[in-house]
């Protein structure tokens, strides 16, 4: 008997120890070697190496406007891959005249350390940290643009510090509407990270636009319709075609002129 139960302890031990491997094999995809830098296109930017509270390095990139506009993006990126295969999307934003700071969460990239919902957390404050510190970039100048996973990231942000507005594309209310959407033999019991977006968007006052392809074949966009209803006013939904990581290229007028009509709104900063 005693036997039986010391097999069932350490089976439902090992299962968990399993399905924790499983879930953070299943969210974090890093890539560790640049495939570009900003200056393959012509970019103006500088190489940052940043310090968490934790105490890792994080590599980042400060990609500066040519223009009279000056809002920053701060950007969170997906699950995977780094910054390096950003940068389509950096050369298109960039060209709406905004500076662009992008930085790799650890693990990624040249970053040191290993991903974690807690840790990412932290690389988006130290990012935050050195916008307004180093640089001195007032806060009311600053739009956390989160992509997919990066979504999380920018909302946990600005529950916590001040920002001008939110950009979220391809964004997902919670872990586990994710997991359930993906694994949905996967107990929910057996879920450790949260990744509540949900919950925290609820008193989030800022302006937010939504961007998502009414064909994601990775997040369905009644996850980010289920985010977007419950967030308040301000907020703006704009749906795209084409796939989950193409959708800003195959939809690319309609991407543009919603960030660009979006980012109008406030005038200049």
């Amino acid at each position: 008997m005693l036997k039986n139960i010391i097999f069932v302890i350490c089976f439902f031990v090992l299962m968990a120890i399993w399905f924790r491997y499983f879930e953070w094999r299943s969210i974090f995809f890093p890539a560790k070697d640049l495939s570009y830098t900003p200056d393959t296109f012509d970019l103006e930017y500088e190489d940052i190496f940043l310090t968490t509270k934790d105490g890792l390095k994080i590599y980042a990139w400060f990609i500066s406007a040519n223009s009279n506009m000056r809002y920053t993006l701060l950007f969170s990126h997906g699950n995977g891959g780094n910054i390096s295969h950003r940068i389509s999307k950096i050369v298109m934003l960039n060209k709406l005249g905004l500076n662009i700071f992008i930085y790799d969460y650890r693990g990624y990239g040249k970053s040191e350390g290993r991903p974690s919902e807690a840790g990412i957390y932290l690389d988006a404050q130290a990012a935050y940290n050195y916008l307004t510190k180093e640089k001195g970039i007032s806060p009311d100048n600053i739009i956390a643009y989160g992509e997919s996973l990066g979504s999380t990231v920018s909302i946990d942000l600005a529950s916590k510090v001040k920002l001008k507005a939110l950009i979220l594309e391809g964004a997902f209310s919670r872990g586990k509407d994710m997991a359930g959407e993906i694994y949905p033999f996967l107990p929910s019991c057996f879920i450790h990270t949260k990744f509540d977006s949900l919950s925290k968007i609820k008193n989030m006052t800022i302006p937010k636009l939504f961007i998502h392809s009414s064909n994601d074949e990775i997040v369905p966009i009644q996850l980010s319709r289920k985010l977007f209803d419950a967030a308040p006013d301000p907020k703006t939904f704009t749906t795209l075609g084409g796939g989950h990581n193409t959708s800003f290229i195959d939809s690319q007028n309609k991407y543009i002129e919603g960030i660009s009509s979006f980012i109008d709104t406030f005038g200049d900063p």
